[in-house]
């Protein structure tokens, strides 16, 4: 679409404050500077494959550290930079560059934060310091928190039928998680035959494939043109940052250590300056009306949760994998691959249950599936073999794929079009800071139930994993009935005896 054009509305789901009456006359498909059907849905690929890369950068370098380490010396708080940089950098950064993306057009920060990633995983290749790695880590994550805001505003502004978008938002959701399942096995194969450089060297080539078919991806943008909120932006960045650099610290330094809580006062003081500058400010860079009331609340908070659990289990059953059962990292990730099957299955389910029950139903199911994986986390003992593993894949893998496309929407159908950058930025920084937290809360358990026991007792680190996976379950249980008091659902019309869209929850 033309930065002119006149946006449509984004088509909610049933039980949305936002959603049209009956009578509404639908926007008509073939919009003024609209593409076609078929150009949107190869931009909806192109955006999807960057996506997918995105996943993949997550966890691909988990596998390489041994190697790395040999080679180049780094201290153990040094590789841990190294891996979990890019996860700063994203999570930091992904709200202003959101609001980037929207002024300054959304295909351009798409291609931007692309090469970025490109150029800095050159620098990690060529990298010969840990120091170099880390700062190469770092900006890829900062190409990360460019073009992600672009990957779901663009699905959201290049589909018009509400069936389309629906299905390309589970799509865009199955890919996000899919993508870091096979970090593991695509990193572990080219790591055993290339050496480590092969994780910074594997972003080149498909990034070089994916700018080359960008211009397939309409540019869009903010018509308003409303000017940059140039302090709320810096304070945004300031306080998640500082948010995720307690969460990554909290488990090697100790929850109680002066650096991290001084980490977790300073982001509690830059968030509350960042809110009273969203709402003192002509032009606020997140609207917060947007947050007052209606789906949008809860259903970021449920994505937060689901991240939580997600990213959480997945680093408990990779330890439980490789340090009980004695798998190579290749092959642990190979056994983690049926859960993105489950994953696909969800976010197929997810909309067609949404569309018959209100949203509630399959984001409170999807995370009582995930509650019940966690139960089965917890049971895992030293001598378990794949079959529970595959079962704690199943209903976790389901459950995920039931709620992230109906939360993901519900978010994007409550942003004005205008703003789908910064509506598509909320979605992210709320994931990220959920992975964040799950991996550092659940491992930081693990840790202490463990802590004494002799290196290689299992039996200490299967205590531990059960622990863990208690806390999991908790905080999946707790989402549950987030989802079920906050989230929109149907009721009985009275007039009609048809199922009617039922009004949210109070606030």
């Amino acid at each position: 679409m033309h930065p002119s054009a006149a946006p449509a509305e984004s088509a909610p789901l049933p039980g949305s404050p936002t959603e049209p009456p009956a009578t509404a006359v639908p926007t008509p498909a073939a919009a003024p500077g609209r593409v076609g059907r078929r150009r949107a849905w190869a931009a909806v690929g192109v955006v999807c494959a960057a996506l997918f890369l995105l996943g993949l950068d997550f966890t691909v370098l988990n596998v390489a550290v041994p190697g790395l380490r040999a080679e180049l010396g780094p201290t153990l708080a040094e590789t841990q930079w190294i891996v979990d940089g890019y996860a700063l950098a994203l999570g930091g950064c992904v709200l202003a560059a959101g609001a980037l993306g929207d002024r300054y057009g959304r295909r351009r920060a798409f291609a931007a934060g692309l090469a970025l990633c490109a150029l800095a995983s050159v620098a990690g290749a060529l990298g010969d310091t840990p120091g170099q790695l880390v700062a190469a880590r770092c900006a890829m994550g900062l190409g990360a928190a460019f073009f992600m805001p672009a990957t779901l505003s663009t699905v959201v502004h290049v589909l018009d039928a509400p069936e389309d978008r629906r299905r390309a938002i589970g799509i865009w959701a199955a890919v996000a998680g899919v993508g870091a399942l096979f970090g593991p096995v695509v990193g572990g194969w080219l790591v055993e035959r290339h050496g480590w450089q092969a994780a910074f060297w594997l972003n080149v080539p498909v990034v070089a494939v994916i700018l080359a078919l960008t211009p397939i991806v309409p540019e869009s943008r903010d018509p308003g043109a409303r000017p940059l909120d140039r302090l709320g932006a810096p304070l945004s960045c300031a306080a998640l940052l500082t948010l995720v650099w307690g969460f990554i610290e909290a488990p090697g330094r100790g929850w109680a250590s002066a650096a991290v809580l001084a980490a977790f006062a300073a982001s509690a003081v830059l968030i509350a300056l960042f809110l009273w500058r969203q709402l003192r400010c002509a032009e606020p860079m997140v609207p917060l009306r947007m947050l007052r009331g209606g789906p949008v609340w809860p259903a970021t908070v449920s994505l937060a949760l689901m991240s939580f659990a997600m990213f959480g289990a997945l680093f408990l059953l990779t330890l439980h994998l490789q340090q009980v059962r004695g798998l190579s990292a290749w092959q642990a990730g190979l056994r983690m691959v049926p859960l993105s099957l489950g994953l696909a299955v969800g976010a197929v389910l997810g909309p067609v249950v949404a569309r018959h029950a209100g949203a509630r139903v399959p984001v409170a199911a999807g995370q009582l599936l995930i509650a019940a994986g966690f139960v089965q986390l917890g049971l895992l003992e030293v001598e378990s073999g794949d079959a529970p593993v595959l079962l704690f894949e199943a209903a976790a893998g389901l459950g995920a794929g039931l709620l992230a496309p109906v939360a993901t929407e519900l978010v994007m159908s409550a942003v004005p079009l205008a703003m789908a950058g910064v509506g598509s930025a909320l979605n992210d920084a709320t994931r990220q800071v959920g992975s964040t937290l799950g991996v550092a809360v659940l491992g930081s358990v693990l840790a202490t139930v463990a802590d004494g026991a002799a290196p290689g007792d299992r039996a200490a680190f299967t205590a531990g994993l059960s622990a863990a996976a208690l806390v999991g379950g908790a905080v999946a249980a707790l989402a549950v009935l987030l989802a079920w008091l906050r989230l929109p659902g149907r009721e009985p019309s009275a007039a009609t005896g048809r199922s009617a869209p039922a009004a949210p929850g109070p606030g």
